[in-house]
C-alpha cells in the first residue's frame, strides 16, 4: 500500500510536530519501545492479519514481533507505506546533516501507537547507541545515530524507516490469538524488507500455512 505524496509531506511534518524525530536518545533506560527483545516464541516472529480481524487499522497487515513478556508485546507493521520522497529531505526535516546524502527512500507506517515516533528496522550488519538486536539477523534502532550512518553510506545493508508502533498490553496479544484475530509466521528478510509491499501479506500468509 502507497499512500502517495502528500501523505509523505504529512507523515514528515508528523514527525517534525513531535519533535521526537528517530525516537529515544541513546542515554535513556530501556523501557516502553526501547526495551529490549525478550527471548519468548513470538520476538522475531511474523503476526499476520486473519481475514477474519475484528479491528480495521489492521486489515491485511503483516507484524514483525519485537518484544513480548508478561509486561506486553510490540511490533512493527512492516507492509504499509506514507509514501517515497527525497532521502536529503527527511534528513533535514529531523535534523540529521543531510549533505552528500542523495537517492530516495520510503517512509512506512509501523503502526497506530505514538505516531510521530521514529524507529528503524534493519539489518543487524549495523549496530549503534540506539540499536537492539531481535533476532537472528534484524535489529531495531531507535537514535538518529542511524539515520546519520545512512546519510553517510554506512548504514545497514536493508531497512525500513517507520512512524509509530504496534503495542498490546498485558494478556491482550494472547486474547487476539485465542480469537484467531492473528496467524503465526516464520520470518524472513524478503517479506519485512520487501520492495513489494502490497504482496507482504499474501505472501507472509503462505509462510503461515494458508493459501489464498
Amino acid at each position: 500500500m502507497r499512500w502517495g505524496a502528500v501523505a509523505w509531506r504529512l507523515a514528515v511534518a508528523l514527525m517534525v510536530c513531535a519533535a521526537i524525530t528517530v525516537a529515544a536518545r541513546a542515554d535513556e533506560p530501556e523501557t516502553g519501545a526501547a526495551k529490549a527483545a525478550s527471548a519468548t516464541p513470538l520476538v522475531g516472529q511474523l503476526l499476520v492479519a486473519s481475514s477474519s480481524i475484528g479491528d480495521p487499522r489492521f486489515a491485511e497487515t503483516v507484524i514483525y514481533m519485537i518484544s513480548h513478556d508478561a509486561d506486553g508485546a510490540m511490533g512493527l507493521v512492516v507492509n504499509r507505506a506514507y509514501g517515497e520522497g527525497p532521502l536529503d529531505a527527511l534528513l533535514e526535516a529531523v535534523g540529521v546533516e543531510s549533505e552528500g546524502a542523495s537517492g530516495r527512500v520510503r517512509l512506512q507506517y509501523g503502526g497506530p501507537v505514538e505516531p510521530g515516533r521514529g524507529i528503524v528496522l534493519h539489518s543487524a550488519d549495523y549496530s549503534g547507541a540506539s540499536t537492539r538486536i531481535v533476532a537472528d539477523r534484524v535489529a531495531v534502532s531507535f537514535g538518529k545515530d542511524v539515520l546519520e550512518a545512512i546519510a553517510a553510506g554506512v548504514g545497514p545493508q536493508r531497512s525500513a524507516i517507520l512512524l509509530g508502533y504496534a503495542g498490546w498490553g498485558p494478556g491482550q496479544l494472547e486474547d487476539e490469538l485465542s480469537r484467531d484475530d492473528w496467524l503465526t509466521a516464520r520470518s524472513e528478510e524478503s517479506l519485512i524488507f520487501s520492495d513489494d509491499l502490497d504482496s507482504v501479506w499474501r505472501n507472509a500468509m503462505d509462510h503461515a500455512g494458508l493459501s489464498l
